[in-house]
């Protein structure tokens, strides 16, 4: 796999030290929906790596499942392999399945924010690069485009991350679940080097800032 062998020859090394330390504590969002009884909704989100993106939002309370997945180019190219090219118009993404009654939009939106990865990063994540890595909401509703791009905007007024995020809005665009392997993929290898150095920093930051949302029962 990819990030496995690009892991092994970084293993030592300062890239991978500091492949996850860049995490803020974002601030609440100022437009948010609020939590009301109803059925369950559906985010996509991409951050880099799906294996820690779903990794955080699966111990969030409220949170019922997530997938990792791919989003943003057609049906037939969506396979690992493909995708890794960086030619299919794909981000490795995760799907968030989510009670309204329980965690916001907005909530979700802060996380992916604050430690689920580096919004100021084009076409990359620590140590993986290529379009397939960028930073993108994948809104499912007009309500949810019109949230991320106040939220975006307001981050970037209150000067959040010290460089301009380069966050993309990509709606329209659906999701496709990946190969089974790639599913629950932290929580099977957490001594996994490269889920080691990389996306356990980041649930531990999730817990550690915002314990008020931790789940110590990931979502299935």
């Amino acid at each position: 796999m990819f990030r496995t062998i690009v892991t092994a020859l970084l293993l030592g090394t300062a890239a991978c030290s500091t492949a996850a330390e860049r995490m803020v504590t974002a601030p609440v969002p100022a437009a948010d929906t609020p939590l009301q009884a109803g059925p369950v909704q559906t985010a996509v989100f991409a951050g880099g790596c799906f294996w820690g993106v779903e990794g955080v939002f699966e111990r969030i309370k409220g949170v019922t499942s997530v997938r990792s997945g791919y989003a943003g180019g057609p049906k037939a190219a969506a396979m690992y392999e493909v995708v890794g090219t960086g030619l299919t118009g794909h981000a490795e993404a995760v799907e968030i399945k989510y009670d309204p009654a329980k965690v916001s939009y907005g909530t979700l939106l802060r996380i992916l924010f604050s430690v689920a990865h580096d919004p100021t990063q084009r076409n990359r994540q620590g140590p993986d690069t290529g379009s397939q890595y960028r930073s993108a909401i994948f809104p499912q509703t007009p309500e949810q485009a019109k949230l991320a791009r106040a939220y975006v905007a307001q981050l970037t007024a209150a000067k959040t991350w010290p460089a301009r995020i380069v966050t993309t809005l990509e709606p329209g665009k659906p999701f496709f679940p990946a190969e089974n392997y790639h599913q629950n993929y932290l929580r099977a290898n957490p001594q996994q080097p490269y889920i080691a150095i990389n996306d356990i920093p980041k649930v531990e930051a999730l817990k550690a800032r915002f314990p008020q949302l931790w789940s110590d029962k990931p979502a299935a």
